[in-house]
């Protein structure tokens, strides 16, 4: 991947892009969801925030690295994650984009996991991730190196002994239902261990592997650290994970959000977790400390420890929490505003890419940085310059108006995201 692919088209170069990239990119656009084609196409103008990234990319072969980003609604962090992703595919990293919601709650990393499986990219390759490692790992010749290290960490109590059992039979089976298996095992499912032991047995190795069940609670973190191992096996140089709308955190019932601020100390590698080859941004409103941690909001940094201390099965969280909200207040790096370069710079990009899209010479907008509010948002110009091509497309004569409504994000507690209070494994 070249560097002007991974990091945008100078201006007047849509010329250049596939008129159907441009769709895609508008269509993106329009709907306030950048894709890799907006991306791409349009660049990103967070220097501070891409400088900070650039470093930790350079560190994460050799730690675990993590950083934060912070920003008003519509301020454009999606989209700087979203350019971070090609800045990682180019430096050959896998990377995952993962946006917390109900179905992907923070605090669980079961499902945060198999989330960041299911949303993984290669730099080369394309298809699911785990079965694209296995190949690419048989390529490299680095299967046995593999499964030393998962036997020694076995032996060591950090892994548990399915890990080289299943990746002795996945190595060694002539049985294609079985890989396919194992290969949902390390992506997050379920396997019968009855099932591995049958695989042992018939290629011999049975006597060799004695494990038994791990528990719930400890293979999402486990499977991670493999997943990892894997990752670097098969010739990358890690894997990045980015985070978007940490936010949600502040409609989580207090214990949820204990567990989620732990998560995200973790995610940050502040727990020792794996040390080498992985990489992490996250994402947030810029008033989250103020309104869900601070002693003016919810009074998190007041109430999260004792609550998570009144809890048998999360009391050993509270000291990541508590990390996990300090690095949340004090170490986000915050997305600057617009300026009036930036804006123009933008819509004349973007002008060139509506017309390379519709075959249509799209006119001059002025749309410059000024604007009160979320008027001034990168967001809402974009938006705003592609509806009035839309409608002077459509009807020459218009004079197009925007009308647009604040959103402000709420960080009252949702009842759906409830659930058992002290539940939760993390087994996905």
């Amino acid at each position: 991947m070249s560097q002007q692919h991974a990091t945008g088209i100078q201006p007047g170069e849509a010329a250049d892009a596939s008129q159907r990239d441009c769709r895609q990119a508008l269509e993106a656009l329009r709907n306030g969801v950048p894709n890799r084609a907006a991306v791409r196409l349009l660049g990103c103008n967070q220097e501070a925030a891409e400088a900070r990234f650039r470093t930790l990319l350079d560190a994460a072969p050799d730690g675990h690295r993590g950083m934060l980003l912070s920003g008003d609604f519509g301020s454009g962090k999606s989209h700087v994650l979203a350019h971070f992703q090609e800045l990682a595919l180019a430096q050959g990293f896998v990377c995952s984009k993962v946006a917390v919601s109900k179905e992907t709650p923070l605090y669980d990393l079961g499902k945060v996991f198999a989330a960041a499986v299911e949303s993984a990219l290669m730099p080369d390759r394309g298809g699911r991730l785990i079965e694209e490692l296995g190949e690419a790992l048989r390529a490299s010749g680095r299967e046995y190196a593999l499964l030393r290290w998962a036997e020694e960490a076995a032996a060591g109590g950090t892994l548990s002994g399915m890990f080289p059992a299943t990746l002795t039979v996945y190595q060694d089976s002539g049985d294609p239902d079985l890989k396919r298996a194992i290969e949902s095992f390390w992506a997050g499912d379920r396997i019968l261990l009855s099932r591995v032991r049958a695989g042992l047995r018939e290629i011999g190795q049975l006597q060799r592997h004695r494990f038994r069940a791990p528990r719930a609670a400890e293979l999402p973190g486990q499977r991670l650290r493999f997943a990892l191992e894997l990752v670097k096996g098969a010739g990358y140089r890690g894997w990045v994970v980015l985070l978007d709308e940490l936010e949600l955190i502040g409609s989580y019932s207090i214990l949820q959000r204990g567990r989620a601020y732990a998560e995200v100390a973790r995610w940050l590698g502040e727990d020792g977790g794996p040390q080498g080859g992985i990489a992490v941004a996250g994402a947030l409103t810029e008033d989250f400390a103020s309104a869900v941690i601070s002693a003016d909001g919810k009074q998190d940094c007041d109430n999260v420890r004792p609550r998570l201390l009144g809890s048998l099965r999360h009391a050993h969280l509270a000291n990541l929490a508590e990390t996990g909200m300090r690095a949340l207040r004090d170490d986000c790096v915050t997305l600057r505003a617009p300026t009036d370069a930036d804006v123009t710079q933008a819509v004349e990009r973007l002008r060139g890419i509506y017309g390379k899209a519709h075959g249509w010479a799209a006119p001059a907008l002025d749309l410059d940085a000024g604007g009160a509010g979320f008027q001034g948002r990168m967001r809402y110009k974009v938006r705003a310059a592609i509806n009035a091509w839309d409608l002077r497309r459509l009807v020459p004569e218009a004079v197009p108006e925007t009308e647009a409504k604040q959103f402000a994000p709420n960080y009252r507690e949702d009842r759906d995201l409830e659930g058992d209070p002290e539940g939760g494994t993390g087994q996905a």
